[in-house]
């Protein structure tokens, strides 16, 4: 027998939430598609392809809140999912802070995004990619190993619908390629990667300039050099400025803000970066990696300047945190069928700034540019920043040498403060930013 549709599914359950006694409920049901290849020298060593769904459902009575979830869709297991739900839901703890997000706050237009690409590459276009990828990276002279080559499609289905009588639903798709080689022998060997991922196959990059890159890159990390400890300006590549953003993202969630426990917690309509930097958050870019026409709650979500002209204008809200803060939901919230809402970015960028990387290397004596970081060494509470790393040398404004186990060190407010953007942002992840120069950082070497 053919499986009811979705919204048949979700209201049918909200139905069964009621009856059981629950004040208000909504239900997330998420559909799964995952297709994987991985190649390494030369030979096709994986694929695999998984299809799943999920059903979550959150009940509310009077300020209790319970989850559950399954994926059995049978009439008979979701007539009992909503009463163990509600039984659940009588046994927890008061949350003043629970609910449904206001219902004035609900979409009620789903705008198009197309972040679905209908045509499922097949499994020998995979193959070729994978292969394609590693044999790029393999061909640049110098490399003399890989850990592999990859490539990935993903399909993911979202349907939410709620008591107050919100129904929603899209669907997105990824597509990627990625490589890690090593190139050297012996005790002198080094890796590195490259990785490509986009909505639409046909926007994804080719397989041999991601390959190529992934081996260049290797290459030029051979034979690095340790550095004296000292003071100077530090030049974040592309590839790992992203995570400055990251983390000012974090200190302005909604619940570290809610807890007191992020450096940021005191400066609302305060300059936290210089007057020069903007962060923009936006759900609805066109393919955007991230995007979405509403958010884990079914809000309406918009484009936000997180920072603007340097000022910090919000901070990201999910109903849940706006409520402890005596504000309005942002539009954030992310979640999963199995537990609460919580606020999260969607396609986050800093825009580009007005010089060239060229131009803001050229006047640094002694510096150091990174290209790859290690560990996770950041205290949201107090802003304190260390992180191994290793990229190269700069040495009268040129690039000199690699370098590698070196550790740099400073706060991120006044990394924040101190910090210039060059003009060479492009958008290739969830979370994009151009190089970066932060002056006056401690690094750590020999």
């Amino acid at each position: 027998m053919a499986r009811p549709n979705t919204q048949d599914i979700l209201t049918s359950l909200l139905k069964d939430a009621k009856a059981a006694g629950a004040d208000a409920a909504d239900a997330l049901f998420v559909e799964n598609v995952a297709a994987s290849v991985s190649y390494r020298l030369g030979k096709l060593e994986d694929i695999e392809r998984a299809e799943s769904h999920d059903l979550g459902l959150r009940v509310f009575v009077g300020q209790k809140v319970a989850f559950i979830s399954s994926t059995d869709l049978s009439r008979e297991s979701l007539g009992e999912l909503a009463g163990r739900a509600v039984a659940m839901a009588k046994l927890a703890p008061e949350d003043k802070f629970a609910g449904l997000a206001p219902k004035d706050r609900l979409a009620k237009d789903v705008p198009a995004l197309d972040i679905e690409d209908k045509n499922e590459p097949s499994a020998d276009a995979l193959v070729e990619w994978a292969r394609s990828v590693e044999g790029a990276a393999m061909a640049v002279p110098g490399i003399t190993n890989s850990e592999g080559g990859g490539a990935t499609f993903g399909r993911t289905a979202v349907s939410l619908a709620t008591t107050d009588g919100f129904y929603g639903g899209y669907a997105g798709t990824n597509c990627g390629i990625g490589v890690a080689v090593v190139g050297g022998e012996g005790t002198a060997m080094e890796r590195d990667y490259d990785q490509a991922s986009a909505r639409h196959a046909s926007d994804k990059e080719s397989p041999e300039k991601v390959g190529r890159a992934a081996g260049e890159r290797t290459v030029k990390r051979l034979n690095p050099r340790r550095v004296k400890s000292q003071a100077a300006p530090v030049i974040y590549d592309p590839r790992v400025s992203s995570g400055i953003v990251g983390h000012f993202v974090s200190a302005i969630s909604g619940s570290s803000i809610a807890r007191g426990v992020s450096f940021l917690k005191d400066r609302m309509d305060k300059q936290v970066f210089s007057s020069a930097i903007n962060i923009i958050d936006d759900p609805h870019r066109l393919r955007g990696l991230r995007s979405k026409p509403f958010d884990g709650e079914g809000v309406a979500n918009k484009r936000w300047a997180l920072i603007e002209n340097g000022v910090l204008r919000t901070w990201l809200l999910d109903s849940a945190s706006a409520r402890q803060l005596g504000l309005t939901t942002t539009g954030h919230a992310a979640r999963g069928t199995g537990g609460p809402p919580a606020p999260s970015p969607t396609n986050l960028h800093m825009e580009a700034g007005a010089i060239s990387p060229a131009e803001m290397i050229k006047d640094i004596k002694q510096g150091l540019y990174v290209t790859e970081l290690i560990g996770m060494g950041v205290n949201g509470v107090t802003g304190d920043y260390s992180r191994g790393a290793a990229g190269f040398w700069i040495e009268n404004g040129e690039i000199a040498f690699p370098v590698s186990e070196i550790t740099i060190a400073g706060n991120l407010k006044d990394m924040f403060l101190n910090l210039t953007a060059a003009n060479d942002l492009e958008f290739k992840h969830g979370i994009n930013a151009p190089t970066l120069r932060i002056e006056g950082m401690t690094i750590a070497g020999a």
